[in-house]
């Protein structure tokens, strides 16, 4: 057996491993078990004066620790639910004068970590505890690497692994010893649902666009570039799918959304990841204030379907989700915490400001790139409870409808909570003649050095030519929305599996066998 690079306890787990199969015991069997109940049910509808209806129970899961007697063991079995405690008796597990199952596979081959089933009814013991006293027992699977051990009490896990290079690469046993990660990732999916029950109920119809598209529209931002090898073209993975989600309003949808897994070659940090998940919707005949009054139930729904309340911690702040949230325009909130009125300020006047208050610039920005520096080094942060910022200039906003009263701006807000942005929309801009001329300026943004300047689309432009009626869209960060109401730090604690550098494992990098495959 290869034991290049073990630990002596994973060799002593294949050595285990081994003496299963000597025995006849598969350590791997067919994958049905029939499992009838889980240990939080169990837990939560146990009463003595109904245990004839637990004297039968079949569970799975794995073994978390074991307290040895001699001829019993008191032992913790945690499923998909949770953990309870079982009751493991020599006696009971002798077949015709045979004792191995117990003294052998039990006692000797079973570690921390593998899968058993088991068999049997439900008890109180002298201490209280609900527990399942077993009849029959089944090796379902042997765990080859020892998990790192939590102690958990009440619920509470204490001593847990809270190394991030641990918990974001082995997201699968991180999820087995913190119980509390396990429960983020189901909160995830509890916003997502109660999300999706909003759109669906109000009428929006969720669709899907493409990922791999010859053009990377729809926002501001550096895409990752492939190649596809039947058409001999470069493709890009999606920075965002707003373009397509407005060729289906062209197309006669009324009300269309999508939960879109995007890609940014760009940085990363607590509130940034390369693939992030956006929620886009676009809805026809409304404006962004009819947006900004749906976003607000939206995310009061969410909240509350959450977490209960409308009322969140989030870190040592408290947050009220409750409608409506307050509003403001950008040049407003900048002269509030700058002290500079930039409204009327040409591009050189915006690097002065950006000097005095000390904001790195560079020269391939723009107007529109400037203000949103002097905004984004300071102003947004002051925004802890949800904000609209509203009204941008119309330099930082190429998709967007001008403002229908304010020369020079455009019909956008951007959703400010905790000091960082969760959502962006606009009133849609749908003159096709006003969006080739700010295709054609990103264009020049471009050839100045602007990696994140938007590409000329001619096949949207083509798309507007046939008429799209007035429209309002959004996009909200699912992630950060996530981050939020599971009061998590970090974008990495609400994503299944972050990117991380690639490991390394008996000296190569993981990537080595797609290279060798290329060559």
């Amino acid at each position: 057996m290869h034991t290049t690079h073990l630990s002596e306890q994973e060799i002593i787990r294949r050595d285990k491993l081994a003496e299963l199969q000597r025995l006849g015991i598969d350590p791997y069997p067919a994958p049905l078990f029939p499992v009838t109940h889980y240990s939080l049910a169990i837990k939560n509808s146990f009463k003595e004066e109904d245990k004839d209806s637990f004297t039968d129970v079949c569970l799975a899961g794995r073994i978390m620790s074991v307290r040895d007697m001699g001829k019993a063991a008191f032992a913790e079995l945690q499923d998909s639910q949770g953990r309870i405690q079982i009751y493991v008796r020599k006696d009971d597990l002798v077949k015709d004068g045979d004792s191995s199952l117990y003294d052998t596979v039990w006692k000797k081959l079973t570690d921390l970590g593998d899968f058993v089933g088991i068999k049997g009814f439900v008890f109180r013991t002298k201490m209280g505890e609900i527990s399942v006293h077993v009849k029959e027992l089944t090796f379902l699977a042997k765990s080859l690497r020892p998990l790192p051990i939590v102690k958990e009490v009440d619920g509470h896990a204490y001593d847990a692994v809270t190394d991030p290079e641990f918990k974001y690469r082995q997201r699968y046993a991180d999820l087995v010893i913190n119980p509390s990660v396990k429960e983020t990732f189901v909160k995830r999916t509890k916003m997502i649902n109660s999300i999706r029950e909003f759109l669906n109920e109000h009428g929006a119809l969720e669709v899907d666009t493409p990922v791999l598209q010859s053009i990377p529209g729809g926002a501001a931002a550096r895409p990752f570039i492939t190649h596809h090898n039947a058409l001999d073209v470069p493709f890009y993975l999606r920075i965002a799918n707003e373009l397509y989600l407005k060729r289906l309003i062209v197309g006669g949808f009324d009300w269309v959304y999508e939960f879109s897994r995007n890609f940014r070659n760009e940085g990363m940090d607590r509130t940034h990841n390369p693939e992030f998940t956006i929620l886009e919707f676009y809805t026809a005949y409304k404006d962004y204030e009819w947006m900004m009054n749906v976003t607000e139930k939206l995310l009061e729904k969410a909240a509350v379907d959450v977490t209960g309340s409308t009322e969140l911690t989030v870190g040592d702040k408290g947050i009220s989700f409750k409608a409506p949230f307050k509003r403001i325009s950008i040049y407003d909130a900048i002269q509030e915490h700058t002290g500079f009125d930039v409204s009327a300020m040409d591009e050189e006047g915006l690097r002065d400001v950006c000097r005095q208050l000390r904001i790195d610039v560079d020269p391939t920005m723009g107007r529109g790139k400037l203000i949103d520096e002097i905004f984004g080094g300071k102003c947004e942060q002051y925004y802890i409870q949800p904000t609209f910022i509203i009204d941008y200039p119309v330099e930082m906003s190429p998709l967007t409808k001008k403002h229908r009263s304010k020369a020079g701006l455009v019909e956008r807000f951007e959703l400010m909570i905790n000091g960082k942005e969760v959502a962006n929309a606009y009133s849609e801009l749908n003159d096709p003649i006003d969006q080739r001329e700010r295709f054609e300026e990103q264009v020049r943004l471009m050839e100045r050095g602007d990696l994140e300047a938007m590409y000329i689309d001619h096949d949207f432009l083509r798309a507007l030519e046939y008429g799209m009626p007035p429209t309002s869209g959004i996009g909200i960060g699912i992630d950060r929305l996530c981050m939020l109401l599971t009061n998590q730090p970090s974008i990495q604690d609400v994503l299944l599996f972050p990117q991380m550098r690639p490991e390394k494992f008996g000296g190569e990098d993981a990537g080595d066998v797609v290279k060798i495959k290329e060559g």
